[in-house]
């Protein structure tokens, strides 16, 4: 078990927050000097706990206009078929998201695409003949509620020991 303090959880805060502060604010913001600020970003960097930084665009903005939930049902759930099925999805970068699930279903894909047209198409041509796919059931979002990438981190205030793999 590693252990993240109360200056940890304040930095990994910050950062989903706004990833492009500069050091120097992000040490204001946890009330370290910008040298120590930096060794602990570096080292939840190695650590695997910031694997990464990344823009948040908006994707009607760029012509995104369709959001749809797709679940593909797989024809077998053995490991090559899956794992094939797996890669090929990987390639898709209309493919957003995606997810095992339990129940019925094998995964549950989250899809963007300009149009209904264009989604039918991607459908079609696309996602019925990834390998092992057995049938394709598909929601499409009237409006989002509520979308966002940055994790809750409250109960890491409240326990300070964090299990990691």
């Amino acid at each position: 078990m590693e252990t993240l303090d109360k200056f940890d959880i304040a930095i990994l805060h910050e950062l989903q927050t706004d990833g492009r502060l500069t050091n120097a604010e992000l040490a204001h913001r946890v009330g370290l000097s910008a040298a120590p600020c930096w060794r602990r970003v570096r080292a939840l960097e190695e650590r695997g706990y910031i694997t990464g930084y990344q823009a948040v665009i908006d994707r009607h903005k760029i012509g995104l206009g369709v959001l749809a939930f797709v679940r593909l049902d797989a024809d077998r759930n053995s490991g090559d078929a899956t794992r094939q099925l797996e890669a090929a999805i990987k390639q898709l970068p209309e493919v957003i998201a995606c997810h095992y699930i339990s129940g019925t279903g094998t995964f549950e894909l989250q899809v963007v695409t300009q149009d209904l047209d264009s989604f039918s198409r991607f459908a079609l041509q696309s996602l019925i003949n990834l390998p092992n796919v057995k049938d394709m059931h598909t929601s499409f979002s009237l409006g989002e509620v509520k979308a966002r990438s940055a994790l809750p981190l409250g109960h890491l205030s409240a326990v300070t020991r964090v299990t990691t793999k």
